[in-house]
């Protein structure tokens, strides 16, 4: 029997791996951000920006009107039994005014970011600035 070997579309360079990993370890107690696009001509992800103490509101304001990115974010939560933590969560950042096929590239190589971002929970944003707030994210996290 054949054996299907499954090609990736997009591929994440080691020094991309190599920036998750770092963010990771650096950024694990406090607000911050690592901004992650897509080169089309290359089909390689690339960083974009980093956010280091800023809030979720100011990323949203920062990020591209027409262009997708992923966006890893380190986020303080309080949970109501008053303790606090940090988790990361994945923003799929997918404004509708995006080309299709950018949106399409990054729709097919989210599952393999988020494996080698080791991140759970992602938050789809289609609605720009609106659709990223401490709210939504707050809501994300605390989702069982």
């Amino acid at each position: 029997m054949a054996r299907l070997h499954l090609s990736r579309t997009v591929q994440i360079p080691s020094e991309v791996q190599e920036a998750l990993k770092q963010f990771r370890f650096t950024h694990s107690k406090g607000n911050a951000a690592i901004s992650i696009k897509i080169v089309k001509a290359t089909l390689t992800m690339v960083v974009d920006d980093e956010f280091i103490g800023v809030p979720i509101e100011e990323i949203a304001e920062d990020l591209p009107e027409n262009s997708p990115r992923l966006v890893l974010i380190s986020h303080q939560l309080k949970h109501k039994d008053g303790r606090v933590s940090y988790p990361l969560i994945l923003v799929n950042w997918m404004p509708t005014t995006a080309p299709t096929d950018l949106m399409t590239l990054q729709a097919s190589s989210l599952s393999y970011f988020q494996q080698t971002a080791e991140v759970a929970k992602v938050l789809e944003v289609r609605d720009g600035e609106e659709g990223l707030s401490t709210e939504a994210v707050n809501a994300k996290l605390l989702q069982a």
